[in-house]
């Protein structure tokens, strides 16, 4: 229920800060503040699953003091999943492996994967819900994680984020927090151990519950698309359960894959009639993104 509770109508917040250096002569960066108006749609339930889209709808301000028409764009995911034994983790330099968990280690948790907004996984932990008269919280251990897309453009100074996340829902909607450490990697993929970590960041994203926002763009969208975004986690799905490791190219020709999957998924039929040459195209370019290492004999 708590995770259920999650769906609905939002104004987004995300404001991150990072607290201490641990480099010489240490100046923090500005924080980072946005916000954003977003729909979290329930796209499967299940007793021991749930999986929730977010879709973001934005009007913008214009010069001439007009507001503009409706901008939707498909934003990431969150899939839950009663004790996961099977997590995929990452592992620094775009690769992710998987990690097998013991039955008593999992006893009672829930996992949350997050996925990019092109379907790629982004991270994945596990934790625990603790229920009160008023209250309802999620804490993860620790997890690793890529550069948020925020940063990854502006700074390779560091290679992966070191963090535990926490979810609260509240009477006005939800709050995730993040506590982060920016983690060094040696071109190997180990932890440097002479310089680890260069800052710890703090992160808050609220979600707070709005009404009369127009999101009818958006789920006009969402009406006509999510059968095209079907066919891309079910590519993915094949992928993460049949690969113990793979690795994920930024880019192939110079285009992100977020590009191409958003350019199909503009070109999706409502009623459907290119469903299959959708499947072919998704599933032909994921594999020119994804690379399985050869295993050692």
């Amino acid at each position: 229920a708590a995770i259920l509770a999650m769906q609905g109508a939002y104004r987004a917040s995300f404001d991150f800060i990072e607290t201490i250096g641990f480099t010489k002569n240490y100046v923090p960066p500005a924080p980072y503040q946005s916000w954003g108006t977003e729909f979290i749609y329930l796209v499967e339930e299940r007793e021991d699953f749930i999986s929730l889209q977010h879709v973001l709808v934005m009007r913008f301000l214009l010069d001439d003091g007009s507001i503009s028409e409706p901008m939707v764009m498909k934003h990431w995911r969150q899939d839950w999943q009663y004790e996961d034994a099977r997590l995929h983790i990452f592992t620094g330099q775009n690769k992710w492996e998987r990690k097998t968990l013991k039955p008593k280690n999992i006893e009672g948790t829930w996992s949350q994967s997050v996925f990019q907004v092109d379907d790629s996984p982004r991270y994945e932990g596990i934790g625990r819900w603790q229920h009160t008269k008023n209250s309802s919280i999620w804490t993860s251990q620790i997890t690793y994680r890529p550069l948020p897309r925020r940063e990854f453009s502006v700074r390779d100074d560091y290679q992966m984020l070191t963090g535990t996340n926490r979810i609260s829902i509240t009477n006005s909607g939800w709050v995730q927090e993040e506590d982060n450490l920016k983690t060094v990697l040696k071109p190997t993929g180990e932890i440097d151990e002479k310089l680890p970590y260069l800052s710890r960041e703090m992160g808050i994203s609220r979600y707070e519950l709005i009404k009369d926002f127009d999101f009818s763009a958006g789920h006009q969208y969402w009406e006509r698309t999510q059968h095209f975004w079907e066919i891309v986690r079910e590519k993915w799905k094949v992928i993460i359960d049949e690969e113990d490791e793979f690795i994920i190219l930024k880019q192939v020709d110079n285009v992100n894959l977020y590009n191409k999957m958003f350019q199909l998924a503009d070109s999706a039929k409502a009623d459907r009639s290119n469903i299959y040459e959708l499947r072919t195209l998704v599933n032909e370019i994921i594999d020119h993104y994804v690379v399985i290492p050869k295993k050692t004999p």
